[in-house]
């Protein structure tokens, strides 16, 4: 019989291949600490649906894709780099986040709880997973050149401004999905750590790629079986990244042989 628990890894590893395959690009973009910003865009509507006894997913949803509309508009209307634009918006929907949620959740805001997911939840989250693996893949090229050259993407006719947004929407995807069971603060932990230690062991794009997802996945898998036979936390989010994080120190020794 297959249970809530095998729901959730399902989701949980799904998410880890996005997580890992938008953490690649959001390297080469030098986005990587931008991801840790942009998950605290949630906390103002986690608060507000924690009080008003909603959904919190809906509510971090809402305040985390307006935050990142306003923080294209930031880059497009200003003229500044992504990290300036998200650094803006990023103190004042912490200080909001952590005023409006209610203390007993705040730690489940921030470090994400292990929940019951039904098959609603299960099919909503593997869909928007598949549908941010789909998008960077579809859009590899135009990223990528975007990263290395945008005024010669520019002259190819790409629309660099059009492709800034759908980059940040599928961030703000992937990191929405880690938030039921990461939380605000370890949600962008499988964006960030896969992606490093990829960089360390790789060259080509594909294997830098390939990397990333598997050790993004392997992490996901070792921390969520630690956590249910030796650690028993709430959350398995702590046990994973510190398996993410074991992954980046064996990439730095091999580095260094």
């Amino acid at each position: 019989m297959i249970t809530s628990q095998t729901y959730t890894l399902l989701l949980e590893l799904l998410f880890a291949l996005a997580a890992g395959l938008v953490g690649c690009f959001a390297l080469m973009k030098r986005m990587l600490l931008a991801s840790d910003v942009l998950s605290h865009l949630a906390l103002p509507g986690l608060g507000l649906a924690f009080l008003l006894k909603m959904n919190p997913l809906a509510g971090g949803a809402a305040t985390l894709f307006l935050g990142t509309i306003l923080v294209w508009q930031l880059q497009k209307k200003t003229g500044l780099g992504a990290d300036a634009s998200i650094g803006v918006v990023f103190a004042s929907a912490l200080a909001i986040g952590a005023a409006l949620t209610p203390s007993e959740d705040l730690m489940e805001a921030l470090f994400g709880a292990a929940q019951n997911l039904s098959i609603t939840g299960l099919l909503l989250g593997l869909t928007a997973a598949i549908c941010v693996i789909l998008a960077v893949l579809r859009f590899k090229d135009q990223l990528t050149l975007t990263v290395f050259s945008p005024e010669l993407a520019a002259a190819t006719g790409i629309r660099v401004d059009r492709v800034e947004l759908t980059f940040l929407l599928v961030f703000s995807v992937t990191v929405l999905i880690g938030l039921r069971f990461m939380g605000a603060l370890l949600s962008s932990a499988l964006i960030i750590m896969p992606a490093a230690t990829a960089r360390q062991v790789t060259r080509g794009l594909s294997h830098f790629i390939g990397v990333s997802m598997a050790v993004s996945a392997v992490s996901v898998l070792a921390g969520s079986l630690i956590n249910t036979f030796l650690v028993r936390s709430s959350t398995a989010a702590p046990a994973i990244v510190i398996i993410s994080t074991a992954f980046f120190g064996m990439s730095l020794l091999k580095r260094a042989k």
